[in-house]
């Protein structure tokens, strides 16, 4: 008797689904800004969405992976859209132009990173590549969050200066400020994430450049616990 699997007619193998590209919405960009991150999101397989009418009600609608947007009226009401979102609470936000201080305005809705005017490539695509793991989702490889928010920073001999983050992980961030901080000072800083309210933690600058400096927070303080906790959740939402 012939053998019934070998007389059984070959399946043809079922073709993967397609997975569905991240999305960036840009939000009333003028011309020539569209086309040039439109290519630098495309270089990382990352779709871009022209949003230029009723943006707010889009991104309370309508997935996006991330967003691009001018720091310019009527900006506020497309962040409070995003981040009120059950789809878009998590959207990876661009602003576009004005300083780190004009961003801090915003700081409640987590800008995570800047673009800043006039828009050049070399900059563009250096924030792009610095970030696309996150708008991708690929975040088992990231894990130091961009994010902007205002920072309180007091050393032990009583010098408070206001800063604002760069990035976040679990243990330690880096800020931008104008004022000097010595690599080596003992300090507590103090700030607030979205969902988090404002916590404080103990740490010490462990490196100063330009403009900027690294913290790396004290392993015996346990309410570095609650930033973790923040950055596991956005992680995985």
């Amino acid at each position: 008797m012939e053998n019934a699997l070998g007389t059984a007619p070959a399946r043809t193998p079922a073709s993967p689904a397609k997975k569905t590209a991240a999305r960036v919405a840009l939000v009333d960009l003028k011309e020539s800004s569209r086309f040039l991150l439109n290519e630098c999101f495309r270089q990382f397989g990352i779709e871009t969405v022209l949003v230029s009418s009723s943006a707010a009600e889009r991104l309370r609608q309508e997935k996006f992976e991330a967003c691009v947007l001018p720091l310019a009226p009527g900006a506020e009401a497309v962040m409070e859209a995003a981040r009120t979102s059950p789809s878009n609470s998590r959207v990876v936000l661009y602003g576009l132009g004005g300083s780190a201080q004009e961003a801090m305005r915003y700081s409640k809705y987590g800008i995570n990173a800047m673009f800043q005017e006039p828009l050049e490539r070399p900059a563009a695509m250096k924030l792009v590549r610095a970030t696309h793991m996150l708008v991708l989702h690929e975040f088992r490889r990231y894990t130091r969050i961009p994010i902007m928010t205002e920072v309180t920073v007091v050393s032990h001999d009583g010098h408070r200066l206001c800063a604002s983050s760069i990035e976040i992980s679990s243990g330690g961030m880096s800020l931008k400020s104008a004022e000097d901080m010595p690599a080596g000072t003992n300090v507590d800083v103090s700030f607030s994430l979205l969902t988090l309210p404002r916590v404080g933690v103990r740490g010490v600058v462990t490196w100063r450049k330009s403009k900027s400096f690294g913290i790396h927070f004290d392993a015996a303080d346990d309410r570095r616990h609650r930033v973790k906790e923040w950055i596991d959740a956005y992680l995985e939402s």
